[in-house]
């Protein structure tokens, strides 16, 4: 892809500069990278005026989202956070109509932190994946059923991305630009930012046990905090019930209806997810990532984990001595 982008960045009250700023910055950076200015980032706001940050701090936009002065965009990412603004009557109309219009017109569209709602009360998530801050995701899924909604770090699905706060928004940019411009990409611009690694798309997010009582269930919180504590050796469901004081049946309904998951699916992904660092982070064996992990055999754990990755723990290996060794090659003068 050689031609040039303007990626614009719809900030609504209370918006974080962190998660706006890594996207700005990762687009930024591959202008750098590439030695050619490709992508232009404008920010923009409902009315064209100055929108308050949750930091307190003002960031000024160029242009109002339907202003006749406001230019062509390839993409726009709806950058929002916590508590969701609730704009007025009209506004909120006129947002929706011009986000369907920009999905009308094939153009890319993003959600940050919890744009990703925004963009499902358009319409234009219906069919996608999308992610964004876990506090939101049972809200989001209960409230748009043809809305797939995963707790990842973030999403890339059909001309349409999300990603959760913080610094989410980088890795979803750096993601996609690998896609855009090729790995070695997204190799150099983690590299820039100094990143040990680029999280994954699947990677969930990791909210405190504490913090997921607030979503729903403190009987479920406390039956993932006894998951999380007891990876290496796994819990059967009927002993977690009866720790927790409910029934099995009742354990289930619950991830259920707060997480979409059956409890044992939701434990093999919290496994895999810390065997996934492990082989990435570590230098231990795989049969010892497998067994530390609680999986019976290596067979047992290299299957799992080819069923979840699609891939071998060997392959996931030597893609890190690959990366590795061309990291090294490069920095050797």
């Amino acid at each position: 892809m050689t031609a040039r982008q303007r990626h614009g960045f719809l900030l609504l009250p209370g918006f974080s500069p962190l998660a706006l700023g890594g996207a700005l910055d990762a687009l930024a950076a591959a202008n750098e990278v590439l030695d050619e200015a490709l992508y232009e980032s404008v920010v923009l706001s409902l009315d064209g005026r100055p929108v308050r940050a949750g930091s307190g701090v003002t960031l000024h936009a160029a242009h109002g989202v339907w202003a006749a002065a406001a230019p062509p965009f390839d993409a726009v990412f709806v950058v929002s956070d916590l508590p969701l603004p609730e704009p007025r009557r009209d506004d909120h109309a006129l947002l929706h109509g011009w986000l369907r219009e920009r999905a009308a017109a094939g153009q890319l569209l993003g959600g940050i932190g919890t744009g990703a709602a925004v963009l499902a009360q358009a319409g234009v998530l219906n069919g996608h994946r999308a992610t964004l801050h876990w506090s939101m995701a049972a809200q989001l899924a209960d409230a748009h059923a043809q809305v797939v909604v995963s707790s990842n770090v973030y999403e890339i699905d059909r001309g349409r991305l999300s990603c959760a706060g913080g610094t989410a928004s980088l890795d979803l940019l750096i993601a996609w630009l690998g896609q855009q411009h090729g790995e070695r990409i997204a190799q150099e611009l983690t590299a820039h930012f100094g990143l040990e690694r680029l999280r994954a798309r699947d990677e969930r997010q990791r909210a405190p046990a504490s913090a997921r009582a607030g979503m729903g269930s403190a009987k479920l919180a406390e039956a993932v905090a006894l998951m999380e504590a007891n990876l290496g050796e796994p819990l059967p469901t009927e002993d977690i019930a009866r720790l927790v004081g409910v029934s099995r049946r009742q354990l289930e309904r619950l991830f259920k209806q707060h997480l979409d998951e059956l409890p044992s699916r939701y434990y093999a992904e919290l496994r895999l997810a810390r065997a996934k660092r492990l082989l990435q982070q570590t230098s231990q064996s795989i049969l010892q990532v497998g067994l530390g992990c609680g999986f019976a055999s290596g067979s047992h754990f290299s299957n799992a984990y080819r069923t979840r990755f699609g891939h071998t723990p060997r392959d996931e290996r030597s893609q890190r001595a690959a990366a590795w060794r061309g990291q090294k090659e490069e920095n050797t003068p």
